[in-house]
């Protein structure tokens, strides 16, 4: 596959332990890539080091064979993006703004950003400086995208937004992957990434600790279920069975267990010897396997 954005052994050292750290992460034409971590992980380090907004310490970032440093000027003209933090320019208003940025990109046709100003419910006719947090989101998003560009990056392009305009957002970036953009985007929430991502990149203190396909995740061999038994003595027997438990709350008579799909019919026929309480199975989220990552120290 072709590697659109291609970030190789690149370190950005702020001192006291702040930047990014050894960062390699390549990120292949047509494909959405999801970037996650907790606030001063070096998420926006890393956007702004692909934007040419920051020079590595060391390592090289390319974006279509391109320096992201020595060609940022050029690479900003084919690359639709959004800031994690926005600050406009002087303008009077949003449509002077993205009238401008439309010449910049050599758009003439505004048919596009019509429809994402519908779709947003964006007054793009509001004083720039004015706007509120949600509007002024709408008004990159909708400039970060007028030009139809091959490559989109996003740095938390949803917040400020409210929850209907969530939606709206995700559709409209579903939308540009099916055209087949290459697609980074970093956020804080899980969910979004799940429904939008091929894969997903964990980072945490300036370092990447794990890259998963989203298929992987919805696709895993193994399911866990939580069973709780009414009675003590069926549940020090079902203990017995050699099932691989994962979690033991003895107090509560309770197991969570972890076994392989094609033996779930198996369990099921054991448990109609014992009087089970409850049964509930622990769904496998993205967020759950980058915690459990974190939690056992676990770094790639």
């Amino acid at each position: 596959m072709e590697k659109v954005i291609e970030i190789k052994d690149v370190t950005k050292d702020f001192r006291n332990g702040r930047g990014i750290f050894d960062i390699d992460l390549s990120i292949y034409k047509g494909e959405m890539l999801g970037f996650i971590g907790p606030n001063g992980a070096g998420k926006t380090t890393t956007i702004r080091t692909i934007m040419g907004f920051i020079k590595p310490d060391k390592g090289s970032i390319t974006v279509k064979g391109m320096d992201a440093w020595k060609d940022s000027a050029r690479i900003k003209q084919f690359v639709g993006y959004v800031p994690g933090e926005i600050g406009f320019p002087d303008y009077k208003s949003g449509t002077d703004f993205l009238k401008a940025i439309a010449e910049f990109k050599g758009v003439k046709d505004l048919s596009y950003a019509n429809y994402l100003i519908e779709k947003l419910q964006l007054d793009p006719s509001a004083n720039l400086k004015r706007m509120s947090k949600g509007m002024k989101q709408k008004t990159a998003i909708v400039a970060s995208l007028l030009a139809d560009n091959d490559i989109i990056i996003l740095d938390e392009p949803t917040t400020g937004l409210d929850p209907l305009m969530r939606v709206s957002f995700l559709d409209i970036i579903k939308a540009e992957k099916a055209k087949g953009k290459t697609i980074f985007m970093s956020s804080h929430v899980y969910e979004e990434l799940e429904k939008t991502c091929d894969r997903v990149a964990l980072i945490n203190n300036g370092r990447i600790v794990d890259v998963v396909k989203l298929d992987d995740i919805k696709n895993r061999k193994v399911t866990d279920f939580k069973i709780e038994f009414t009675n003590r003595d069926d549940y020090l027997n079902f203990k017995r069975l050699n099932y691989q438990i994962i979690r033991d709350q003895e107090t509560y008579n309770q197991v969570t267990i972890t076994i392989e799909k094609d033996r779930i019919k198996m369990l099921f026929n054991d448990l109609t010897n014992y009087q089970v309480k409850f049964i509930a199975e622990i769904k496998y989220t993205l967020e759950r396997h980058f915690n459990e990552l974190i939690r056992r120290g676990e770094v790639i």
